[in-house]
């Protein structure tokens, strides 16, 4: 099978942002300071790991789909669809904040693809089925830190 330009398109969309989300997580990881650093210090790594392996798998599979992938610098910041990270030292209350923002952002872009790759390749769509189960485990599990007991966790994310 050949993918589409249309495929290859949605698959790029997906790559940009796993690429962004690797190197904001390491930018947050480098940069974080704060109660519970050691925690969070190591979570960033778990979270870098993951986006970094995805965005492998998800460029691997363009490959098979004889589409090419783009991961130069130039691509990744003209196309991500994530905010940037700001610079200097960041406490960890804010940095849990902009890794769950950033983390959200990176789901949102698999999901807005998902149905035309569905579509088109039920293949390309199980490999976003797991990263986005992934990526909305990590964005539960670093929200938690900062979280309140009494949220209420049943009600969707404001906008």
């Amino acid at each position: 099978m050949k993918a589409s330009p249309t495929l290859a398109s949605n698959l790029q969309l997906v790559l940009t942002d796993l690429i962004e989300l690797h190197l904001q997580g390491k930018q947050a990881h480098w940069n974080l300071v704060g109660t519970n650093f050691r925690d969070l210090h190591l979570q960033l790594d778990e979270i870098v790991t993951a986006a970094r392996l995805f965005a492998d798998d998800v460029a691997e599979r363009m490959r098979a789909l004889h589409a090419l992938p783009d991961g130069r610098s130039s691509t990744v910041t003209a196309d991500t669809r994530l905010d940037g990270f700001p610079e200097g030292l960041i406490s960890t209350k804010d940095t849990v904040k902009l890794i769950t923002a950033r983390l959200e952002r990176t789901v949102k872009t698999m999901r807005d693809v998902h149905d035309e790759v569905d579509d088109e390749d039920p293949t390309s769509a199980d490999l976003l089925h797991a990263v986005i189960e992934r990526l909305e485990q990590l964005a539960w599990m670093v929200n938690a830190e900062t979280m309140a007991p009494t949220a209420a966790v049943t009600e969707p994310a404001a906008k």
